[in-house]
């Protein structure tokens, strides 16, 4: 099995995912199902309806049928593998759970996937145990915009995660000045030196960091070298405006950064002397905006961030066009 989950949440909370709909929330609310982080628990904490988790949970089923909740993915895309994560969920989890999906246009009403959406079964109904984080690949290479959980019968699951590769609609992207890098426009980072404290993934995620953590940060380096990452673009552009934000790291942020590209279609990533100049070395200051104007009109497919020596970034933003 392939690691998927090195790849992007497509249905997270602070990509813009939701919960659109479930048939039960009895117990514990279906919004905790894409939360980012790990999930809580803190024993004997009892609310009106019971213990209290950190999960989505439904009442004890006493007729047929089973419990179902819609996830509208905050990034569209290619779904690569499925987490379902029953963690602290112990003597009250599903015996089984599938996953659907479906591809839908604009930003349909709960009322109107169930008229519209042409669901597939991307996840056959599979035996779960109780606080385990489960795994499953799928092979299907649509592009897909929501998914359904069952649960069979009832039960509790505490995070399902979608892990793909986005995949946006270029039609809305041509034509536009775009971050070309942005994860919610098709950019992935594709290749870094260090990511000790965290993915170097967040840096092109949505949104503003709202701490270290929703950043890139390195190890401290002790060998005189520098640290790295390599962002695949939405698709060949140019880049007009360059975006690093510093911004929480206030003692760790990198004294100095550069940026070069390269056009993919004409060299190989490997081919260092291929790679050019968009941005010389130039000085950061820790938990700041620094936006800066590029000169060069050629066109990328890659950007590569360098920092010296090491440290973190909250964000990297490469406004500009895609090619025709």
């Amino acid at each position: 099995m392939t690691d998927f989950t090195r790849l992007p949440d497509l249905a997270l909370r602070t990509y813009g995912g939701a919960v659109v709909a479930a048939n039960d929330e009895s117990f514990a609310e279906r919004e905790a199902l894409i939360r980012p982080g790990p999930p809580s628990f803190q024993p004997h904490t009892f609310g009106a309806k019971g213990q209290l988790y950190d999960g989505w949970e439904t009442r004890r089923r006493r007729e047929p049928g089973h419990d179902w909740a819609i996830v509208r993915l905050g990034l569209p895309g290619v779904i690569r593998g499925i987490v379902i994560d029953t963690a602290w969920f112990k003597g009250n989890f599903p015996p089984h759970a599938s996953v659907e999906a479906c591809a839908v246009d604009g930003l349909p009403a709960p009322g109107e996937l169930a008229e519209r959406a042409d669901w597939v079964e991307i996840v056959p109904a599979s035996a779960l145990k109780g606080d385990t984080a489960h795994l499953f690949e799928v092979a299907d290479p649509r592009r897909f915009t929501h998914v359904r959980l069952n649960i069979f019968p009832d039960g509790g699951v505490a995070r399902l995660r979608v892990h793909g590769e986005v995949m946006p609609d270029p039609t809305f992207l041509r034509g536009l000045t775009v971050d070309l890098a942005a994860l919610e426009n098709g950019g992935l980072v594709i290749a870094c030196s260090d990511e000790f404290y965290s993915s170097p993934n967040n840096v092109i995620a949505p949104g503003l960091s709202r701490n270290q953590s929703e950043g890139w940060e390195t190890a401290r380096r002790r060998d005189g070298g520098n640290d790295w990452l390599v962002v695949a673009l939405a698709g060949a552009g140019t880049v007009a405006v360059a975006e690093l934000d510093t911004a929480n790291l206030v003692f760790n942020a990198p004294g100095w950064a550069s940026l070069s590209g390269i056009d993919a279609g004409e060299a190989a990533l490997e081919e260092e002397k291929a790679w050019f100049p968009l941005l010389p070395r130039t000085p950061l200051q820790p938990d700041t905006r620094h936006r800066f104007r590029l000169d060069s009109d050629r066109r990328i497919t890659h950007a590569r961030l360098d920092v010296y020596p090491d440290g973190g970034l909250g964000r990297l933003r490469l406004l500009g066009s895609l090619a025709p």
